[in-house]
């Protein structure tokens, strides 16, 4: 039975300047609205980390991750997952990725990722033995653009932001057209956000490990518009 939600993308108030809810709410939120799992995709951007730029980057990173942190608290006593994941934008692409597969030791030791390039940030990876997957949000979105497909894995084919036009239609029919992986993800930032996207699985992953393979698999449905397709 598909009946395991997972929520791809999300932002708390503690870590994304334009959220307004904080992480200990959305765990609350998302796990009464059935969902099993959360993966946290704070901002991971120049407007955050240069206004804190005189800081240590060890307290740059706690403060990027703080809302990671209480979310993951919150959720201890739940049979509920938060799982660490970033959307990243870098300086010369006007861009927006969402990176699952990054974990906080290799975040600690590869300060400031958004002033690299994707190329560059894969490239890293690789060397590092760190395994990711990149999925393009939004591409449609006034401003933005399908990246090259070959540093994609895929796209995220439906955003549940009701604030912006993210052209989901577009964005579904460039990924079938070319043999893209498709994900689904609310981009929650208010109230109103709240479980309108998302994937459902038989199989519920209680690790970023499992949610990579599971997004590898697409052995999975869309939740769109708050129903599973």
């Amino acid at each position: 039975m598909i009946n395991g939600k997972i929520e791809l993308h999300a932002h708390s108030s503690e870590s994304s300047r334009c959220g307004s809810i904080k992480a200990e709410t959305a765990v609350k939120k998302y796990y009464d609205a059935g969902y099993k799992v959360l993966a946290l995709t704070d901002h991971y951007y120049a407007r955050f980390f240069d206004k804190i730029s005189d800081l240590s980057w060890d307290k740059q990173l706690a403060k990027y991750l703080k809302g990671y942190k209480t979310a993951k608290k919150a959720a201890e006593n739940l049979n509920f997952a938060v799982l660490l994941g970033i959307e990243i934008k870098f300086i010369d692409d006007p861009n927006e990725y969402l990176i699952y597969g990054l974990n906080e030791d290799f975040l600690l030791k590869n300060p400031n990722l958004h002033r690299l390039s994707l190329a560059e940030l894969k490239i890293l990876s690789a060397k590092q033995k760190q395994s990711i997957l990149v999925f393009q949000a939004h591409p449609f979105r006034q401003g933005m653009a399908p990246a090259t497909e070959q540093l994609l894995d895929g796209l995220e084919v439906y955003n549940g932001n009701p604030r912006h036009d993210s052209q989901n239609n577009k964005a579904l029919s460039y990924a079938e057209k070319n043999n893209l992986k498709m994900i689904s993800g609310s981009d929650f930032h208010e109230y109103e956000d709240l479980a309108r996207g998302g994937i459902a699985a038989e199989e519920v992953p209680s690790n970023m490990s499992e949610l990579c393979s599971l997004l590898k698999s697409e052995n999975y449905k869309l939740i769109k518009d708050g129903s599973i397709r």
